[in-house]
């Protein structure tokens, strides 16, 4: 099924899904975004002008994708983490071929892009995201901004058209319910994106969560991935964790109900280009009743969302850009539909 506002950068249909004991991370500032004066310019004047029309604008750190790189029994590969113009349903495999227009990066420096070497892989672990880190105000410069285009083709100066584009990494959610629902929340018309259409739980994974945990309290400013590389896991338990507590606090759900997370796959948002979200399936032990009664007694960010609707998993799979609500979801909500289509969780 094409549609042009989100692709599939990757799927894990192979294992029906990862748990968090098969993903790793690797940490490096070789994998932050590239820059130069003339963006850093461009990005502070964004920055300005927003703050100016909504002061409340916070500027947090984020984490960063710069590429993955997928084992499997048959083939060990890397991949940057660019669509192209390649579109959902060329769904990732775990072949060690192209992946949607990724490029392979091996050790003997095979593809277009730098040369990456591969990581060091931990007992059982199937997933190596490489993260570097970035921040809210260079997403609104670089991903959100009017000059996308110039800065993918200035990009290509680095062997990666995404080299200049902030690439924040999200987490979102298919949140099925026990009696066989699938929760979707109408976005308020007063958040920054897709006011009004409907979506998933979901939201990013915090570095200062990270640190916070690991004893290392600092502002969002003061992080680096310095504070982190020696805890890896700790960034990979906040990936997993930081959905349920999106869940918690935008349908006001208990973590206690939420069964863990399964990642489905990373889906990229074309509607700012190619941002990568983790999408994750998600057993909740309660009814869809009790979900709506728990979802109107209000959660800590109930007001970025005005309604709760739910679909039924068989429906859910039936989705297609003919379905009439198809139209009303936001790209977010697409690539976590197309990517539970694909590898079918539960």
């Amino acid at each position: 099924m094409m549609d042009p506002e989100v692709c599939l950068l990757l799927d894990c249909a192979h294992w029906s899904g990862l748990r968090e004991h098969q993903v790793q991370v690797e940490l490096s500032d070789r994998f932050n975004r590239q820059t130069d004066p003339l963006l850093e310019q461009h990005i502070n004047q964004v920055w300005t002008e927003r703050l100016s029309k909504e002061p409340w604008l916070f500027n947090g750190a984020k984490f960063r994708l710069h590429s993955f790189c997928l084992d499997s029994p048959e083939n060990l590969g890397c991949f940057q983490s660019d669509c192209g113009e390649q579109q959902a349903g060329d769904a990732a495999q775990h072949s060690g071929d192209f992946i949607n227009g990724c490029t392979l990066q091996t050790e003997d420096g095979g593809g277009d892009s730098q040369k990456i070497s591969q990581p060091k892989h931990r007992p059982g672990s199937v997933l190596t995201l490489r993260l570097g880190l970035t921040c809210y105000k260079d997403y609104l410069g670089t991903n959100w901004s009017g000059e996308v285009a110039e800065l993918r083709r200035r990009g290509q100066e680095f062997g990666d058209p995404l080299a200049l584009l902030a690439q924040p990494l999200g987490v979102g959610a298919v949140l099925c319910t026990c009696d066989g629902q699938v929760v979707f929340i109408r976005r308020s018309q007063k958040v920054a994106e897709a006011g009004g259409l409907l979506d998933i739980p979901g939201g990013h994974p915090e570095p200062k969560a990270v640190c916070e945990r690991l004893g290392k309290a600092a502002g969002e400013e003061q992080i680096s991935l310095v504070m982190m590389q020696q805890r890896p896991d700790a960034v990979v338990s906040e990936l997993f964790s930081s959905i349920c507590a999106e869940i918690r606090d935008e349908i006001n759900i208990p973590l206690s109900s939420l069964g863990a997370p399964v990642l489905m796959g990373i889906a990229l948002n074309n509607t700012s280009a190619g941002r990568p979200s983790s999408e994750f399936y998600i057993s909740c032990s309660l009814s869809s009743d009790e979900v709506r009664t728990l979802y109107w007694k209000g959660g800590a960010e109930a007001s970025e969302s005005t309604d709760v609707v739910f679909l039924s998993t068989t429906e859910v799979m039936q989705l297609n850009r003919s379905s009439p609500l198809w139209s009303e979801m936001c790209p977010s909500a697409k690539g976590a539909m197309l990517l539970y289509q694909v590898v079918k969780p539960g």
